[in-house]
């Protein structure tokens, strides 16, 4: 029962988004397995398929994978998706640091379980593709990067772009839906982690 006539049953939570609640240290580190673990998984799942092109398939030869759909067709690009910036690799490779960095900063206050996959897909692609800059001829930094699946002769990518593409229309959606990466909802400062 009220005391007081007028006086509210339950105290009014605090409106401020600026200070997320902690998440627990055994859901932080869940979401530590989780993004290092999809990261490793897509890395290694896109150096293995690459080792597997190159010695399976023959530059100019496409083999039909999906009817003439999907087609695998090595290439060795220089540029980036779509073959834009063939003459740039070392902006390419740049940005592609770039992106490391962003998402290493982000890791370390990630809060929910979307942004752990979100993260994590996009780590193991831009690792994956990083890669081939550093590793592969021409040389270092300048590095052609393996690509061989053909999506209907629009383009032609691997393993490391699909997830790059998965983890932009994951973050799009977690964007549009104000969830931020430590786990707290921008219209309303309630933190997510426990809502995954």
């Amino acid at each position: 029962m009220q005391d007081e006539a007028g006086a509210p049953l339950t105290t009014a939570a605090d409106p401020t988004p600026s200070t997320p609640a902690p998440v627990p240290t055994g859901g932080r580190r869940r979401l530590y397995a989780v993004l290092l673990g999809l990261a490793a998984a897509v890395l290694v799942l896109d150096q293995a398929t690459k080792v597997w092109a190159l010695a399976a398939l023959t530059p100019g030869e496409a083999v039909e994978l999906v009817g003439s759909m999907i087609k695998l067709n090595l290439i060795r690009n220089p540029g980036a998706a779509f073959s834009i910036g063939n003459g740039s690799t070392w902006v390419l490779t740049a940005v592609s640091l770039g992106i490391l960095v962003w998402v290493v900063v982000g890791a370390r206050k990630v809060g929910n379980m979307p942004w752990a996959v979100a993260l994590g897909l996009l780590l193991g692609g831009a690792v994956g593709n990083l890669i081939d800059r550093g590793f592969r001829a021409p040389g270092p930094g300048r590095g052609h990067v393996v690509d061989f699946i053909d999506y209907f002769g629009w383009f032609i990518g691997n393993v490391a772009d699909v997830a790059i593409v998965s983890a932009a229309c994951v973050i799009a959606v977690l964007a549009t839906t104000g969830l931020g990466v430590d786990g707290v909802r921008a219209e309303h400062g309630r933190h997510e982690a426990g809502h995954e």
